[in-house]
């Protein structure tokens, strides 16, 4: 029997523990904390977004890189993460805007121990509270209070750079650099970013949310809502467009998003609204007619003057694409997921390493992007399943 270690206790490492088959090899998941997990119950704290109930080629095309992350996910889909749950006693429900949660009652903290417990009945031994320094000269693995372990297959899982709390700190990165592998800097995925907001603004409107948004940014479109901070702009509907927002900040200064404040009605509706209207000021034409809040009537003066707010056909064509000028992302601690890790043409089509043998990397250490809403989620599960199933399959 082929002696297999994973190194790393997050979501792609559970899933192939319990998923891996323990007839043909001996498994033992290692974690430098004392508990696996930690990121998983930080992601729930705002409640345990699983997926995304969306049609396949929908649910693929939000990430990036789609033609890496496509296959795998098709190996186990949004749908099939659903009835695996299921299938296991961990029952969920379809919110009213598609996302998938735990039923009703069931707290992050139980669907990982059911998850563990899942893995622990599957016969996979748990090494916890112990820190993985890299390999001795012959290959080895090399563990804080243990001695060195031989193994015929080494998965590594040890998550990214962000939220270093949970353990993923990257501090990885040296070990496989010094061995070949190339990795790209980690930079804030699903973060926020920097708006230089007018301080009566900021001070009257900080933390108010914008609810029904959406965003355009140079054609890319995500739909969602929004919350003022004082840095600048944070929420789901910002972070689906993170990647491409970071992409951009490597080579300009600023970057461009447009808001639409009506996603549901057309400018030329819009304008209707505002001739018609039987109110004579703009401000209560805008609350009582196009229905917007005072915090999104504030934005609007914000970027523009005083005549271009009064200016009818200006202000319809701002209310769906108002331009606000990104300065920065948030720092890689405070944002919920990484980008960069390892190369992905260092690794093949079954996640192993070119340049060390016999070794996989999985998970969050590898450099693509799923965004918030049960995307990242599934994206690390699906990693681990697929792999479980090619191991599975060898002779």
């Amino acid at each position: 029997m082929k002696k297999l270690s994973i190194i790393g206790g997050g979501p792609s490492a559970l899933i192939l523990a319990a998923e891996i088959d323990t007839t043909k090899y001996q498994v033992t998941l290692y974690d430098q904390k004392k508990s696996v997990g930690r990121k998983f119950l930080v992601a729930g704290e705002g409640g345990l977004n699983l997926t995304f109930n969306s049609p396949l080629d929908e649910f693929t095309s939000k990430y990036f890189p789609r033609e890496f992350m496509e296959p795998i996910i098709k190996k186990f889909t949004n749908k099939d993460w659903i009835n695996w749950l299921n299938n296991h006693d961990i029952p969920t429900f379809i919110g009213s805007s598609n996302r998938v949660f735990p039923a009703p009652g069931l707290k992050p903290i139980e669907v990982l121990n059911k998850i563990v417990e899942i893995v622990s009945a599957n016969g996979v031994r748990f090494q916890l509270g112990t820190k993985w320094n890299g390999w001795n000269e012959d290959g080895s693995l090399c563990f804080e209070g243990l001695e060195n372990v031989d193994s015929d297959i080494t998965v590594f899982a040890m998550g990214g750079s962000s939220w270093t709390i949970t353990g993923s700190d990257g501090k990885w990165v040296k070990a496989f650099e010094e061995r070949g592998v190339v990795s790209n800097k980690f930079r804030a995925a699903n973060c926020a970013f920097g708006v230089n907001w007018n301080k009566d603004f900021i001070k009257t409107h900080e933390g108010n949310p914008l609810k029904n948004i959406a965003l355009n940014f140079n054609g890319n479109f995500s739909k969602g809502e929004l919350v003022i901070s004082k840095f600048g702009l944070e929420g789901n509907a910002i972070y689906a467009l993170s990647q491409k927002i970071q992409e951009e900040l490597l080579t300009e200064e600023n970057a461009i998003i447009h808001l639409d404040l009506k996603p549901t009605i057309t400018v030329n509706q819009i304008e209707d609204k505002l001739k018609n209207s039987k109110s004579s000021k703009i401000t209560e034409i805008l609350k009582k007619d196009i229905k917007l809040d005072r915090t999104s009537i504030a934005l609007l003066k914000q970027f523009s003057n005083r005549e271009s707010f009064l200016d009818m056909n200006f202000l319809a064509k701002a209310i769906k694409s108002l331009p606000i000028t990104l300065t920065l992302a948030a720092e890689l601690e405070e944002a919920i997921s990484s980008l960069g890790g390892i190369s992905l043409d260092e690794i093949d089509n079954n996640f192993q390493l070119k340049k060390i043998p016999n070794s996989y990397a999985i998970g969050e250490m590898l450099d693509w992007f799923g965004p918030t809403g049960g995307y990242l989620l599934n994206g690390s599960f699906s990693m681990g399943f697929a792999l479980a199933k090619y191991f599975n399959e060898l002779k």
